[in-house]
């Protein structure tokens, strides 16, 4: 696979550095390592008599669940004493690190100098830091004052999670966004078809009829699988669908147009609800999909939606899915969901703003990267 950036950009030094990197090591261009460990692990450094206070807080608030096939945790969080030099040593190199301590604490000094935006220090407070110890890092900071606790922690832990749920989905639309936008296809589905729609350039697209398919399985299909499914009912009915009639569409069309069997896993928990999008009331059916009994055994969620677009007297129909069996799966439903919420009745769909500004550099090791199409 080829990425489509650059890997020098990444990977090697400036030819000055290259030239002395010998005798500076370390000193000399001032390189730190790559950031290692998921996007959503998080790695906890303070003190064990505050963790023994705090830490249960913590995790109850870092870490609640979230549906994909069973609740998933959002982040996995992972508590070490900074003062055991050799594990901290390797665990503050992660890619996302939450320290907890005062100004004056060894394992905040160098965070706290490297907060973001110049803040002025006035403890309790959250901060940020990127690249402390390793490049594509970042660093939160429950900065206590001196004489502080449990009792300015916890106060803290609601915007910190709030915080960093925004920071992991915008590095999950980041990421799906590297192989770029298929700006051409948006623009020829809305005036070709009648809707429109954003998708990266690594999705392939099929039609039959009325039925629209794009999927992405990079880098295999018996690894990763995203698929999602557009097509349309005419005239609108008088009422929007409800559950059992979401169900039973997903069902149907799942049977007409998807390789893989699927059913409806009845033991995953469903959602059904109607909400507001771009203006006008919809319906958003999810819940978990799986094979029938005696096929290879799999499964995962789906999100399931009907838009009706009246000036078109149609009622669109959209199924996202995903197969990823042995992995975390909330950033690719984050993908999934971007994508259904880019979708407009009849007009081209406006480039979501994490489309615009992908970093690769801030996106970790590029080998990690599934979703870049596969060149000869």
């Amino acid at each position: 696979m080829v990425p489509s950036f650059p890997l020098s950009r990444l990977w090697r030094a400036p030819s000055g550095c290259l030239a002395v990197v010998v005798l500076l090591a370390l000193a000399g261009c001032g390189d730190l390592p790559q950031a290692h460990g998921d996007a959503n692990a998080v790695i906890v450094g303070t003190g064990e008599p505050l963790w023994e206070e705090v830490g249960e807080a913590v995790e109850t608030t870092l870490q609640p669940t979230i549906q994909t096939i069973t609740d998933e945790r959002r982040f996995r969080v992972t508590w070490q004493d900074p003062s055991d030099g050799q594990l901290w040593g390797n665990l503050r190199r992660f890619r996302q690190i939450l320290l907890i301590g005062t100004a004056t604490d060894p394992w905040m000094e160098r965070a706290v100098d490297r907060r973001t935006g110049d803040e002025a220090l006035s403890p309790p407070q959250l901060l940020r830091a990127r690249n402390v110890w390793a490049r594509g890092q970042t660093a939160w900071i429950l900065l206590l004052s001196e004489d502080g606790g449990a009792e300015e922690v916890e106060p803290l832990l609601e915007e910190l999670s709030r915080r960093m749920d925004e920071d992991f989905r915008r590095y999950a639309r980041n990421r799906m966004f590297v192989s770029g936008v298929d700006t051409v296809l948006a623009d020829s589905l809305a005036q070709n078809v009648g809707f429109g729609l954003i998708l990266p350039q690594v999705y392939r697209y099929s039609t039959q009829a009325d039925v629209f398919r794009f999927r992405n399985d990079n880098p295999t299909p018996s690894e990763l699988i995203r698929e999602v499914g557009v097509t349309w009912t005419s005239p609108i009915p008088d009422e929007l669908p409800g559950g059992n009639d979401m169900m039973e569409w997903r069902l149907a069309f799942a049977d007409a147009n998807y390789p893989q069997p699927q059913i409806v896993d009845t033991t995953a928990t469903m959602t059904h609800r109607v909400r507001e999008f771009d203006g006008i009331e919809i319906v958003e059916f999810q819940s978990a999909w799986r094979a029938p009994p005696g096929e290879w055994p799999a499964g995962g969620p789906f999100i399931t939606r009907a838009i009706p677009c009246p000036d078109q007297d149609r009622l669109y129909w959209l199924d996202a899915w995903l197969y990823a069996p042995n992995r975390d799966k909330y950033e690719y439903m984050i993908q999934l969901e971007t994508i259904l919420d880019t979708f407009r009745c009849g007009e081209t769909p406006t480039v979501p703003e994490e489309a615009l500004e992908v970093d690769p550099a801030e996106l970790g090791d590029p080998d990690d990267f599934d979703d870049e199409p596969e060149t000869d």
